[in-house]
């Protein structure tokens, strides 16, 4: 009696969803239905590509026919493709990487916090300013850079002629050019880094500098000790993003310098570019695409490790 009232139980009982998926679904499927454009395109012009990129880094492939599986060779063929110019592509990129990314946060320090120091109005002019070369196309940038690098009528050699300096080869010159390019990066305002730094600095509470100024610290010991140690994260984000950034450089190099010089400007993207688009080394390209992609992941790793901040306020 008592099991054939437990079964008329049973079947009163509610159907639920089944299991974890079912609970969040019923949740929070309006949610997924109004972000589900947004994700079709990311998996349809991003994702997809991406895993077809992987495939193809392992085939003998001309993108249009399915490619002929060939293991690691695409990835040996990588490092010894035309001589092994990958590999001085790789050491151009880590050298201009670590030139610029330094420099740029430390720009960014130094601007934000002069800018922080200024009134209200002075504050929202100069970070206007200052954020002007981030809304401005990479290309113009890169071309008003190889104008003033010019050779014959660049400004910078017309400066160098008024202290009766000869001309430098800038953009022609193998033992110059990397430096070139570096060094416009480098002049360039970091805008992203100085808005970013002024905001987390605006954010560390003033009775921090109060506290440490009546205990006696100046005011290098009350930027080592407080504003360094609270805008952590955001320095860690930064590097992050200028790291990535720097490995994936290519508009600059293509610009200033379309036809190369010799070796000296081959960095990473050059050599991918050169290979997928101009070679239709499809595969090559590929792996030498994922290579680069390890190396940015494995960088940032290596970052957030060293830079990661546990401090609260």
């Amino acid at each position: 009696m008592s099991d054939i009232s437990l079964s008329r139980a049973e079947k009163r009982t509610p159907s639920r969803p089944s299991g974890a998926f079912g609970r969040t679904l019923k949740k929070h499927g309006w949610s997924y239905f109004f972000i589900l454009p947004s994700m079709l395109t990311f998996a349809i012009f991003t994702l997809f590509p991406i895993l077809w990129a992987l495939v193809i880094s392992f085939q003998d492939s001309d993108i249009v026919t399915t490619g002929k599986w060939i293991g690691l060779k695409n990835y040996v063929s990588a490092f010894t493709t035309e001589g092994g110019i990958f590999l001085k592509s790789i050491e151009n990129t880590l050298y201009y990487t670590v030139i610029t990314v330094i420099a740029n946060i430390l720009i960014a320090l130094v601007l934000a916090g002069l800018i922080q120091k200024r009134g209200k109005i002075a504050k929202t002019f100069f970070l206007a300013a200052f954020y002007l070369p981030a809304v401005s196309s990479s290309v113009i940038v890169a071309i008003t850079w190889k104008w003033i690098f010019n050779s014959e009528y660049g400004m910078l050699n017309y400066l160098l002629s008024l202290v009766h300096i000869a001309p430098i080869r800038w953009l022609s010159d193998p033992n110059v050019v990397l430096n070139s390019i570096t060094l416009s990066t480098v002049l360039t305002i970091p805008a992203t880094g100085v808005v970013l730094f002024n905001a987390a600095m605006a954010s560390i509470p003033p009775e921090f500098y109060e506290a440490a100024q009546i205990d006696g610290a100046g005011p290098i010991q009350r930027w080592w000790y407080i504003t360094l140690p609270l805008i952590k994260s955001t320095t860690l984000y930064l590097v992050v993003l200028y790291t990535i950034a720097s490995f994936q450089v290519f508009e600059k190099f293509f610009v200033m310098v379309k036809s190369g010089v010799g070796t000296s400007t081959q960095v990473m993207v050059t050599q991918i570019y050169e290979n997928g688009f101009q070679q239709s080394r499809y595969g090559v390209a590929s792996a030498q695409a994922f290579i680069l992609f390890l190396m940015i992941a494995s960088v940032a790793v290596v970052q957030f490790r060293m830079l990661r901040s546990d401090v609260e306020y």
